[in-house]
């Protein structure tokens, strides 16, 4: 089992920058790529993007290409999310999840992440 914990969503004006982290607990962390999700309200769950266990790739959804980044602390055990240049479409709730991978291959394919975190809220007004 592994535990995920999201946090640092909020309110921001449109054109400012959040930064989400995602701590995770249980099982070796870098056995596992992570990736990050979004719901928005009456829409379905959003690929955003995703970082290998080694930290060495990612992978980005084309609506948030060049504005965020992931990236991974695996000395502590958390994957982060750094948004900048949000516009009031990225408002959704935000999800981490984690994926078993022996390989470095990455995948933005929801069902194929086992562990999920609670989601935390992000805002953007205009």
């Amino acid at each position: 089992q592994v535990q995920l914990l999201e946090s640092g969503g909020g309110l921001v004006q449109a054109g400012g920058s959040l930064r989400l982290s995602c701590a995770a607990s249980g099982r070796a962390f870098t056995n596992y790529h992570m990736g990050w999700f979004r719901q928005a309200p009456g829409k379905g769950r959003e690929f955003v993007g995703t970082i290998n266990w080694s930290g060495t790739g990612t992978g980005y959804a084309d609506s948030v290409k060049g504005r965020f980044t992931i990236s991974r602390d695996n000395a502590k055990n958390t994957v982060y999310l750094q948004m900048s240049s949000l516009k009031p479409e990225d408002t959704a709730v935000y999800y981490c999840a984690a994926r078993y991978s022996t390989t470095q291959s990455l995948s933005g394919l929801a069902s194929l992440y086992a562990y999920w975190g609670q989601g935390t809220q992000v805002t953007v007004s205009s």
